[in-house]
């Protein structure tokens, strides 16, 4: 079953009432079970007090109630400091803008405080050249060495997929990750199961999505499915929660753009993931709960193959309102 990381203390109330829509990630790795994400539980000051500022670094700059996109911290005048307003635990994001804009360092939240956030390092920053590159040189990877990935390397992709954008920074995200490549492979095969059911039912729909052709690959000894990818992370969330495809799309962006720097390759798995829903076996044999709905799927593995150049893409369908 998933792990839910312990969250009591951490975050404003309203992220506690419900287990799905929580401010931090749940994780399954089947075959053996981590949680994917560890948090500081140092919380400062008054616990009773949701925000504590420094009164010897503040400069009164209003900064941070400029940052804060609920307007959930109030600077009556230079005189004071900022401080919350009436119903702030009910308004807070728990996005950090507070904490992260605060060029002194004076602010901290009750779950939050300066010394848990590293700096933003001038050194690191891209150009946009290094930028452009890192970007356009992002492949599909569909040739995967036989060599499985560190469980660490794994955790580390999901991690990093967990700091992407959200809306109202609900971070509903719960992960499953198939570790094992046997286990791959058998889903690998319930696709192709559920890929003869829609032929033998939906033969044009099946032939559209071009169905037919796959299942034949894998007839004849060529796995279209997972491409041999030893491992397939999988996206899902709360059935009911309307952005679940949009935050866990960008969850994914943010997950296969960090993978080549760690040496990994990823490719989104289209077909699986259009499965997982539509074909209880499957869904079932992933353990992922009876009330969520998956919201994508990505292959990860070392690439076997290593691409030289920057292919072109076509001009941008552009309309300008002036």
């Amino acid at each position: 079953m998933p792990i839910i990381l312990p969250l009591q203390n951490l975050l404003p109330a309203r992220y506690l009432t419900d287990a799905t829509i929580c401010g931090f990630v749940a994780s399954q790795f089947i075959a053996g079970s981590a949680s994917c994400c560890s948090l500081n539980k140092n919380v400062l000051g008054d616990p009773m007090q949701p925000i504590t500022i420094d009164p010897e670094k503040c400069n009164r700059d209003g900064i941070c109630v400029k940052a804060c996109p609920t307007s959930a911290i109030e600077l009556a005048s230079k005189a004071e400091m900022p401080k919350p307003v009436e119903d702030f635990k009910e308004y807070c994001l728990a996005c950090g803008h507070c904490v992260a804009v605060c060029p002194t360092g004076a602010f901290s939240l009750d779950w939050l405080n300066t010394e848990q956030c590293p700096s933003v390092s001038k050194d690191l920053v891209l150009d946009h050249h290094q930028a452009e590159q890192f970007l356009r040189s992002r492949r599909s990877i569909r040739n995967f060495k036989d060599k499985p990935v560190e469980r660490e390397k794994l955790e580390k992709l999901i991690e990093m997929a967990c700091y992407a954008p959200s809306a109202k920074n609900n971070q509903a995200w719960h992960w499953t990750v198939v570790e094992n490549p046997a286990d791959v492979r058998k889903m690998a095969e319930m696709v192709i199961d559920w890929m003869r059911a829609i032929i033998k039912k939906h033969p044009q729909q099946a032939e559209e999505r071009g169905l037919p052709r796959v299942v034949e690959a894998w007839d004849s000894g060529q796995e279209r499915i997972c491409r041999g990818a030893p491992h397939v992370i999988v996206v899902h969330g709360d059935k009911d929660y309307v952005l679940g495809p949009e935050d866990s799309a960008t969850a994914l962006s943010y997950l296969e753009l960090y993978a080549p720097t760690i040496g990994l390759g990823t490719c989104w798995g289209g077909y699986f993931f259009s499965a997982v829903n539509a074909y209880p076996p499957l869904f079932e044999a992933l353990g992922i709960p009876a009330g969520h709905k998956a919201f994508g799927a990505v292959m990860v593995g070392f690439p076997r193959l290593r691409y030289q150049r920057l292919p072109l893409r076509k001009e941008p369908k552009i309309t300008w309102m002036t």
